[in-house]
């Protein structure tokens, strides 16, 4: 039986041949993202600026927490909306409307304008 020894420089070369090309380094990542300020929208239909108070909801905050029942008492002269508990609201705004809403108790929880 012959046998044959093979330099070792071509058993290196026959063995390269079977590694994995090297992999290139990894980019640097990307600096993170930083957060936009949304911008105001202008001239979208629908869309109205909230005014501070303009209904004068301040002043029947002492009715907090009384039933609704007692809204019709007030004597109000404005336009005013009661809002259910869980109940379903129309999306119009008015700055000058007055808007009880009332909690699952049927209590006011909330007075404010819109």
């Amino acid at each position: 039986m012959k046998t044959t020894i093979l330099p070792i420089a071509a058993t290196t070369a026959l063995l390269a041949g079977c590694m994995p090309a090297p992999q290139p380094a990894p980019a640097p990542a990307a600096p993170p993202a930083q957060p936009v300020a949304p911008t105001p929208a202008q001239g979208i239909s629908g869309l109205e600026e909230r005014e501070p108070d303009l209904c004068g909801a301040k002043e029947y905050t002492p009715y907090l927490s009384q039933p609704g029942s007692v809204i019709p008492t007030l004597g109000l002269s404005k336009e005013y909306r009661v809002v259910e508990y869980r109940g379903i609201e129309p999306q119009d705004y008015d700055p000058n409307r007055i808007v009880f809403r009332l909690d699952g108790s049927g209590n006011i929880y909330n007075i404010d304008c819109g």
